[in-house]
């Protein structure tokens, strides 16, 4: 060993004039000589090469995130398409990414045992306090790179695990809600957000860990080597060695495994890509980088006002002590086993955090979330095994359904019935267009042969199983009817109406005879015909199924049990109301047992036409290939079982005349409803529907006010509402703050409440208003097509078909927004009020406002953040604004603003 000054050999030929002319100009082979010819106390060694090693993962990723910028736009239209589209078409694209994606993960590790070794080797000691100090700086930048990375993808993990950390930036005390709106770009995460993560990943944090690197190298030098454990940190006594070439070589050759651990992970695993982020997916797990564990399972452990020391005051102790370590153990002294205090303390943090790491991973594996967290797994694999699709000006590739102009085919429109019965919309999305939860339908009759998608239906393969999708036990003749549908998707011709029909017996569960009635039943020789083959006993049974499914929808049922009551957190209800009378169906849903209490069943409280629609519809429903008789639903605990012929009515057209009559339900089938009065502007314009319900007919979140006014008389019921007691202010009532005129005008309404209710009509009266006559072959594209144009051609003036209001509703329903506010945001639900007559009476500007930040009560309500576009915005303002106010159908035209551009 030497420390002597190594000369730089000389190089003849045309290379040595080069360096020559080089040398003269630059001083080159003086920075050559002063950079390797540094001197190292005790010689080369292993221990010294993570250093290097932090510089080429750091330059590996510049060279990396410098492509992958080449095709990347960082908007929340377009960012998870354009990573799609590196991942799916560019050459190479797919070993890029998984370089710079695993590469982040070598950088911490490296990073860690970096620090470790200077830690037990007592390198920070000995006039070395700034070095250590750039060093911690450096390693929360690369924190940092990692937290505003993990957002560009625009993927469902990447989207919910960067909402949890900007939540868990909030838990700071009194800068949290600044810090969190300041990172976010605002109350929500979305373009704003994705383009500060950009430009902090792509230039600021960059630039600073440069300036820094810089620096550490300096402070380096200028302090020189430590040497190892036994050396003085001060006055080295050991013989040194020049840097090149032993520890060159050694620095080299531990890149070399660096890039070969690196290359190999990502030819045979590639990073993969989950779903587009959905906001309004309320069921995602998420989970953040594997670096981030420790911190995720600890936030697990503190709760309400705790959480503020596990946030702040627990993690700021560590990290104070961490950038001090050099000035609280001063000592020279440098073996570990000699300074047992820090290296115990060190030990307890690093195997706590390892233990936090562990624990969290295992129990997602193994606790109630293992399944969720599985099926997220597979959805991500799926997507990145799927084909690319290209960026479609829409959210989530949904493309704006037209209506058409074309003859209306009925089978599509009997697919579409049997497509929402069955459940599909659950997963699916209403309009095929697919969820979080599974693809798109649309264009799978192209991809598939009728036969093969009929096979796959029919026997789904396991990709599909692990994704929940159950087989289709259908008749030939539903099948054709979902075929049918199925290859409309995406078109105008599937933009019609449902029509709904009492399921047909799978081929398997058909007999001679009763193959005969369900063929006649169901029109199987030909659903075209079928309008003319039913009667009009079997249209009233229709009329009255669908006004218990809309009574089904209206109470949230379908949050429990799924949306077509085929089973969800609760099970599907078919096989459990088989069994019972319509007597014992009604105490039950009036009266719930103690099982079903315990599930979280609430009662049912309804009109008895609405009871006895909503029990029609329930007996209509297909029954389950496995019921799984268990949760929060209706679980009868009778003792006998009831005889069968007291079922509210059989589900064959052929034998329905000698059913009892039912009365339909009357709000649910035919609402007739005057103007508002002054009083009802106010209650819709103060809010006081997202509690108290449209009709003030209160919801779980605030009572009834049906007859309030005789419980506060005169002028308490005004004194109530400008000075709410502390327990309606505990339940989110605010002040009312109104003139006294206005004021008069709403506690008019409020005593108006239960006063003058109009009398039940008749069966025959509201037959009359609710029954539309049954349309032949030669009606049928007619009467159809005109259904979601009854309200634009009832208006001379308004005659056209508002496409951005038809396109908003597309936006509505891919976005499940009706899992709130109930099918189309007519009616609302026991979660969250109706849109017709609330947000509808809003101008354009202010409901925009309200839907791009949310004030706190719909917040607490749960609303999750909306994350549309401009056109998109637009679009579901124009549908919001078209629903009615007495909730019947959207009036989906174009206004006199929307003609002027506005």
């Amino acid at each position: 060993m030497s420390s002597e000054p190594r000369v730089v050999p000389q190089v003849q030929g045309l290379a040595g004039r080069v360096i020559e002319w080089l040398d003269v100009r630059t001083g080159v082979r003086a920075i050559l000589r002063k950079a390797l010819d540094e001197p190292i106390p005790g010689g080369a060694r292993f221990a010294y090469v993570f250093g290097s090693g932090l510089l080429f993962i750091f330059l590996l990723q510049l060279v990396t995130g410098v492509s992958l910028a080449l095709y990347y736009t960082p908007t929340a239209e377009t960012a998870h398409t354009s990573v799609a589209y590196i991942t799916k078409q560019v050459a190479g694209g797919a070993f890029l990414r998984s370089l710079h994606s695993y590469g982040s993960s070598a950088m911490i590790v490296v990073l860690a045992l970096h620090f470790l070794q200077t830690f037990l080797y007592g390198s920070f000691k000995g006039r070395r306090e700034l070095l250590w100090l750039s060093g911690a700086l450096l390693s929360f930048l690369v924190l940092g790179m990692g937290f505003t990375g993990y957002l560009l993808p625009w993927d469902q993990k990447a989207y919910f695990a960067t909402a949890v950390g900007t939540n868990v930036a909030g838990e700071m005390p009194v800068i949290g809600n600044l810090l969190t709106r300041f990172l976010r770009g605002g109350d929500t995460i979305g373009t704003l957000t994705l383009s500060r993560f950009y430009v902090a990943h792509v230039f600021l944090i960059p630039a600073t860990i440069f300036l820094f690197i810089a620096a550490h190298v300096l402070l380096f030098r200028k302090a020189g080597p430590a040497g190892p454990i036994n050396e003085h940190p001060i006055e080295p006594k050991l013989a040194t060695e020049t840097f090149y070439p032993r520890q060159v070589l050694l620095d080299m050759g531990f890149v070399l495994l660096i890039m070969a651990v690196l290359g190999a992970l990502s030819y045979l695993r590639p990073a993969t890509l989950g779903p587009i982020a959905n906001p309004a997916d309320t069921h995602f797990l998420p989970r953040p980088e594997w670096y981030y564990l420790p911190m995720f399972e600890w936030l697990k452990f503190w709760e309400g006002p705790r959480v503020v020391i596990g946030v702040v005051v627990v993690p700021g102790l560590l990290a104070m002590a961490f950038f001090l370590m050099p000035f609280i153990d001063r000592r020279l002294e440098r073996k570990p086993w000699r300074r047992p205090i820090p290296a115990l303390a060190v030990a307890i943090v690093v195997l706590g955090m390892v233990y936090l790491g562990v624990k969290s991973q295992i129990d997602d594996k193994q606790g109630p979330l293992a399944a969720q967290l599985a099926l997220q797994s597979e959805q991500e694999k799926a997507y990145s095994a799927a084909p690319f699709e290209p960026y479609v000006e829409s959210t989530s590739s949904v493309m704006p359904i037209v209506a058409s102009d074309a003859p209306v085919n009925p089978l599509v429109a009997v697919g579409k019935g049997i497509f929402t019965e069955r459940g599909c919309v659950g997963c699916h999305g209403s309009a095929g267009t697919g969820t979080p939860a599974a693809p798109s339908l649309v264009g799978v009759s192209r991809k598939y042969p009728q036969e093969q998608l009929v096979a796959l239906l029919r026997d789904p393969n396991p990709r599909m199983r692990a994704g929940r999708m159950p087989a289709v036990d259908a008749s030939a003749s539903d099948m054709s009817a979902l075929l049918a549908y199925l290859g409309a998707l995406g078109t105008g011709a599937a933009n019609v109406p449902a029509i709904f029909y009492p399921p047909s017996p799978p081929p398997s569960a058909v007999d001679g005879h009763s193959r005969s009635l369900a063929m006649i039943g169901s029109g199987a020789s030909d659903r075209s015909q079928t309008g003319s083959m039913v009667n009009a006993e079997f249209d009233r049974q229709s009329k009255v199924r669908a006004s218990g499914q809309q009574f089904f929808q209206q109470n949230a049922c379908f949050a429990c049990h799924g949306p077509a009551a085929s089973g969800g957190r609760a099970p599907a209800l078919a096989p459990l109301v088989a069994p019972l009378t319509n007597g014992q169906l009604v105490q039950l849903l009036q009266n719930p047992n103690a099982k079903m209490k315990a599930g979280g069943m609430p009662p049912v409280m309804g009109a008895p036409q609405e009871i006895d629609a909503l029990i029609s519809y329930l007996r209509s429903l297909p029954m389950p290939q496995l019921a799984k008789h268990s949760g929060a639903a209706i679980v009868a605990q009778t003792e006998t079982p009831a005889p069968p012929q007291e079922h509210a009515g059989p589900t064959d057209p052929v034998v329905a005349s000698a059913a009892p009559p039912i009365t339909p339900a009357v709000g649910s089938l035919a609402a007739v409803t005057s103007g508002p009065t002054p009083g009802r502007a106010l209650f819709i314009s103060q809010g006081c529907v997202a509690c108290h319900g449209p009709k003030a007919q209160g919801t779980r979140l605030a009572p009834s006010l049906t007859g309030v006014s005789a419980r506060f008389p005169g002028d308490k019921l005004t004194a109530l509402l400008r000075h709410p007691t502390a327990k309606m202010q505990d339940g989110g009532m605010p002040t009312v703050a109104l003139d006294d005129a206005q004021m008069s005008e709403l506690v008019a309404y409020l005593s108006s409440l239960g006063a003058d209710a109009p009398a039940p009509l008749s069966a025959a009266a509201n037959l009359q208003k609710v029954a539309e006559p049954r349309i032949d072959s030669g009606q049928a594209v007619q009467t159809m097509q005109s259904i979601d144009l009854r309200s634009a051609t009832s208006d001379p003036k308004n005659t056209s078909v508002d496409p951005l209001a038809q396109r908003g509703r597309t936006v509505f329903q891919h976005n499940s927004c009706g899992s709130c506010h109930g099918v189309d945001g007519l009616h609302g639900t026991v979660a969250a009020p109706a849109l017709a007559g609330t947000a509808s009476l809003l101008p354009a500007p202010a409901l925009e406002n309200l839907l791009r930040h949310h004030t706190p009560r719909m917040q607490r309500g749960g609303m999750p953040p909306t994350d549309f576009n401009a056109q998109e915005m637009k679009a579901i303002v124009a549908y919001i604004r078209s629903l009615t106010s007495d909730g019947g159908e959207p009036k989906l035209v174009a206004s006199e603003s929307t003609h002027r551009g506005n």
